[in-house]
């Protein structure tokens, strides 16, 4: 029997018994599209928090901590800077005093920002429009400098408080650190705003604060000791070091070497993987879940070609009769079984999308009502992702299934004995 023969054997049976076929497809389309959609909800809750965690910070950014006998990382940054794969190290220092600035009629208490902008330049420092500082007295301004600075005037009960909302670019503002005596000292330094730093990520972040290069380090030593009497300026800053390797895939040999050192150190590497084990599992969990719904339909498949052998007893009598080989009986029975698997995956695989896109929409919304908006501001939460992995291992599982179900009514029709089939009523 030819191959198109074999196949024109399947479609006849399948065209005799349309309502039984159909009701097994629908079986096996709904138990492989259980499978997608629930193991989608791993896949999806996985993709945003990733995406959440990666557009949340830098993801090469390694923080160095002091360790119980490393020495404080500050000293170690030329060392940093030698290892493999190390873009850039900062050390990004801090006033450990109070500090505040004024801008006309406005003013307000800011956290001033130490670094070195040539190498802020090699990792990618974001602006919103500007430029980086060039100078000591040049500095970049949070997104959110503006409103932290409040006019100076009185306002009536349950007024707000007036804030400035001009432009920055190019505006000088005074800025002032405290004293020995709690004051804020009459010496000042004058700061010229050249650049606005880029709006955060997440609009609950807020961003007020201002940065200035490492050249301006002597000025802010000069004041402090002029005004607190002190000589030694090592409690004027605390250091916070910043290694950036120069690639993702680098995060972690570079944090396990500074870790031998004895630093302690922080990465977004360190959260990913421990991230992506935990997501392993669970997509892993919901995948076997969903293979019991698939199991449960191949007993319809099951029941389905045993009654096709049963139905074609006769048929498969003439056929060994006329000299039908074994192999070539049991392999259109499986070819049946298989026709039913793979038609429903693929209408398994078409709802799945279509579900998948109507969860997207709707359940932000639905969650957004129940909660509150403000709940959900600025969170992008996606709940079904459907990823070419998840469709090639529930085809596999689907399809695999189906054929196993089928290969024991197959293997019975192969026993058949011709006389007792040839005996048999039509």
């Amino acid at each position: 029997m030819q191959y198109k023969d074999q196949i024109d054997f399947v479609r006849q049976h399948i065209k005799k018994n349309k309502m039984r076929v159909f009701m097994t497809v629908l079986a096996a389309t709904m138990g492989t599209a259980f499978l997608i959609v629930l193991a989608s909800v791993g896949f999806g809750l996985h993709e945003t928090l990733r995406d959440e965690m990666l557009s949340n910070r830098l993801v090469t950014e390694i923080q160095v901590y002091e360790g119980e006998t490393s020495g404080a990382p500050s000293d170690k940054v030329e060392q940093f800077t030698q290892l493999a794969h190390v873009k850039t190290v900062l050390n990004q220092q801090r006033l450990g005093t109070e500090q505040m600035t004024k801008m006309g009629s406005f003013g307000g208490y800011h956290e001033l920002v130490v670094s070195n902008f040539a190498e802020e330049a090699k990792v990618g420092f974001e602006l919103e429009e500007g430029r980086l500082p060039e100078k000591w007295n040049e500095v970049v301004v949070g997104s959110h400098f503006g409103q932290s600075l409040y006019e100076d005037v009185e306002v009536a009960d349950g007024e707000e408080i007036p804030t400035y909302k001009g432009k920055l670019i190019g505006e000088q503002f005074s800025y002032a650190i405290e004293n020995a005596d709690g004051e804020f000292a009459e010496e000042e330094l004058t700061f010229t705003i050249v650049g606005v730093g880029k709006n955060p990520t997440k609009e609950w972040e807020y961003d007020q604060r201002v940065f200035a290069d490492d050249s301006v380090i002597p000025e802010l030593e000069k004041i402090y000791t002029s005004n607190t009497g002190q000589t030694d300026t090592v409690n004027l800053f605390y250091n916070n070091v910043l290694v950036y390797a120069d690639k993702l895939e680098n995060v972690s040999q570079v944090s396990t070497t500074i870790r031998d050192e004895g630093f302690y150190v922080y990465s977004i590497s360190d959260e990913l993987d421990q991230m992506d084990v935990f997501f392993l599992a669970l997509k892993a969990g919901l995948i076997f879940v969903g293979t019991i719904a698939i199991l449960i339909a191949s007993i319809g498949i099951f029941n389905t070609m045993t009654m096709a052998v049963t139905e074609r007893t006769r048929e498969i009598g003439v056929m060994k009769a006329i000299g039908a080989n074994p192999k070539l009986i049991q392999r259109l029975f499986i070819m049946e079984s298989a026709w039913i698997g793979v038609l429903g995956t693929v209408i398994a695989i078409i709802l799945s999308y279509g579900i998948s896109m109507i969860a997207n929409y709707l359940l932000p919304i639905i969650v957004m009502s129940a909660l509150g908006e403000e709940d959900l501001e600025g969170l992008n939460v996606t709940f079904s992702v459907i990823p070419w992995q998840l469709i090639l291992i529930a085809s596999a599982i689907s399809i695999g299934v189906a054929v196993l179900s089928g290969w024991r009514p197959a293997r019975k029709a192969t026993k058949i004995d011709v006389i007792n089939a040839l005996r048999q009523e039509l």
